[in-house]
């Protein structure tokens, strides 16, 4: 079996304003993403998902000019068994082979940001190759499946405090959710009024719900200080990337200071940041996004740094269908997994882009049956919101 063909494409999906919101990201009118097709000579055909912008909107024309035109023609040919090989191959670039043979990494300058959503992409896709080559579903081939349905969590949360509470109890109602996500930062002020809104949906939604923060690393380590402070009473199950990723030692310190537990890890790619999460006792809980960390091969990898350091994995998963189904099979494998998040924003590029429903129950996702990643991928809706780039 070898890999015949790679076509990548920017899909920009509108998302009717009725439905749409409003975050420190702006007014969200499109969920975007790359969206990567891998065949093989035989016929089997898998499908990713690159990332390389915040949020669900963005601009993807780099990162499908470096697929089609870049990466695709290295993975022509090549057994797309290889998954590991063929990362390595592409996170190093000319000096693979020295890397392979010296067996170390020698990456390439560029190798973080769109050179890894890239890899991502490849990743996951070849990942739903081999699933589907052997008959079995991801999970099994990566470490097998530890429960058959797992926690999920509604991630929203963007009303003002009056109305914030009948927002997050609406969550409730619609997927019996027992844990809640909200969101706070920069799109509020100062963090009194982030904390205003807290206390409203703690208020509304009693004790007995977990309530998690996500300032999208809004705020200054001082800002961060203050709004544990002023939210220390709320049992907060997380706080979620309360400062910029690229200040690792302030959110340590961030850590440090409270009792709230700091979450973060979407905007950091490959198993190295997350080394250094670790080592500087930054976090909590780890936030891989599996279509920009690195794919399913990294999220496993990062997934064990957590385990080694008694940390809890919960990849972040408001992305399309590729990159969902990707972080539940991740889940589904990895020791330090416990919960799935799961949007309650508009998202096309998980609802319409695939045949399936993907819905939870009681609280609660089922892990994908399917060979490969369990999806089937409408190519007539995919081709009807493709750009011409």
């Amino acid at each position: 079996m070898r890999i015949k063909s790679v076509q990548a494409w920017w899909v920009r999906i509108p998302i009717e304003v009725a439905k749409q919101h409003r975050s420190d990201f702006g007014q969200v009118t499109t969920f975007d993403a790359a969206i990567l097709r891998i065949e093989t000579d035989d016929g089997l055909v898998g499908w990713g998902e690159g990332k390389n912008a915040a949020g669900s909107a963005g601009s993807y024309g780099a990162l499908v000019h470096m697929l089609n035109h870049e990466i695709g023609p290295q993975l022509i040919g090549r057994d797309p068994g290889d998954i590991s090989v063929i990362w390595e191959m592409l996170y190093n670039g000319v000096r693979h082979e020295t890397a392979a043979h010296s067996g170390h990494a020698m990456p390439q300058l560029a190798r973080r940001g769109v050179s890894v959503a890239a890899i991502s992409a490849v990743d996951i896709a070849l990942w739903d190759i081999l699933g589907k080559s052997l008959g079995q579903p991801v999970w099994r081939l990566i470490g097998g499946r530890k429960v058959e349905r797992m926690q999920a969590y509604a991630s929203g949360g963007w009303a003002p405090a009056e109305a914030i509470g009948e927002q997050l109890k609406s969550y409730i109602a619609k997927g019996g959710f027992k844990a809640l996500k909200m969101r706070v930062g920069s799109m509020d002020g100062a963090p009194h009024v982030s904390a205003a809104r807290v206390r409203a949906a703690r208020a509304a939604i009693g004790p007995d719900v977990d309530l998690m923060v996500d300032a999208h690393g809004t705020y200054t380590v001082a800002e961060a200080k203050r709004f544990i402070s002023l939210t220390a009473d709320l049992d907060l199950a997380w706080f979620e990337e309360p400062v910029i990723a690229d200040d690792k030692p302030g959110m340590a310190e961030l850590r440090a200071s409270g009792a709230t537990p700091i979450a973060t890890g979407e905007s950091e790619a490959t198993r190295y940041a997350f080394r250094d999460l670790a080592v500087l006792k930054s976090a909590d809980i780890f936030q891989p996004d599996p279509a920009f960390c690195g794919g399913i091969s990294e999220a496993m990898k990062i997934g064990t740094i957590a385990s080694a350091f008694n940390l809890r994995l919960a990849p972040h998963l408001w992305a399309g269908a590729p990159c969902f189904f990707a972080g539940l099979h991740v889940c589904a494998a990895s020791p330090a997994s416990f919960i799935i998040e799961f949007s309650l924003g508009a998202n096309p590029m998980i609802h319409d882009l695939v045949h399936e429903t993907v819905e939870t129950k009681d609280g609660m996702i089922a892990i994908p049956e399917k060979p490969g990643l369990g999806f089937t991928i409408s190519e007539r809706f995919l081709e009807a919101h493709a750009q011409r780039i």
